[in-house]
């Protein structure tokens, strides 16, 4: 699905210095795949993700999406592929709050020439459980149910792909293994997923642990027995009730 070949990416940092976020970076990713990449902060892997999702364009090297090479797309070109292509979930879920969850997932699709937009965010709602709430507004939701209304709106448009950016990051245990689940569930459903992270732990629960440090790949290895995050909630203590 996702090719990379020799990929570098230079910041200017200030008026005198250049910071190489990137250095020569190749990186295949297959159809179907869950893996993690893993570094600590300012590693590059966002920067790598931000290049992968088609948010930010490579100094020098290529990417092949679906065989297709991205770096010769226009701006509008890049727009339309990764709206129909791509899902994102951040650490920071980016709901609007004075707009429901229904009114949230439908947002990409408004980007769209769908005309089923309310059905569509409801059936993404129903996807990650929350069809009962959603004419809540994110002031009233959890910090875990903000972020699976944040993964309906990334799954709206049926994307191929999810590159999940710290998507555990403002969560307690139990809210992150419920996201984790959640994107096992979806992988087994045949997405191909991404996970940003520092977190080593979080990246056992994928397929895949690719290391980054100085922009450089210096690991890629397959997880040999994936952590099972529903196993793990079902031998969690009970939620107290609210």
């Amino acid at each position: 699905m996702i090719t990379l070949e020799n990929i570098s990416k230079t910041y200017k940092k200030d008026e005198s210095a250049m910071v190489q976020a990137l250095k020569n970076v190749s990186l295949p990713v297959g159809q179907g795949e869950f893996l993690a990449i893993v570094g600590p902060s300012g590693s590059g892997k966002s920067t790598l993700m931000n290049i992968m999702g088609l948010l930010d364009r490579p100094d020098e090297g290529s990417y092949l999406l679906d065989n297709r090479e991205v770096s010769v797309l226009t701006i509008d070109e890049l727009a339309q592929l990764r709206n129909q292509k791509i899902g994102f979930v951040f650490q920071t879920f980016h709901l609007l709050p004075k707009t429901s969850a229904l009114e949230n997932v439908e947002l990409p699709l408004v980007y769209s020439d769908r005309t089923d937009l309310k059905d569509r965010a409801q059936r993404a709602l129903e996807k990650v459980g929350l069809a009962n709430r959603a004419r809540h507004y994110p002031s009233e939701l959890s910090g875990g149910q903000q972020q699976r209304v944040a993964i309906a709106r990334a799954l709206v448009n049926d994307p191929d792909i999810i590159f999940a950016d710290e998507p555990t990051g403002n969560l307690d245990t139990r809210s992150s293994l419920e996201i984790m689940a959640l994107f096992q569930a979806l992988n087994r459903q045949g997405k191909t997923l991404v996970l940003i992270t520092h977190d080593q732990d979080l990246a056992q629960h994928t397929q895949r642990i690719v290391r980054i440090v100085d922009g450089e790949i210096v690991g890629d290895d397959p997880v040999a027995q994936p952590k099972d995050a529903e196993a793990a909630l079902q031998a969690m203590p009970a939620a107290p009730a609210h």
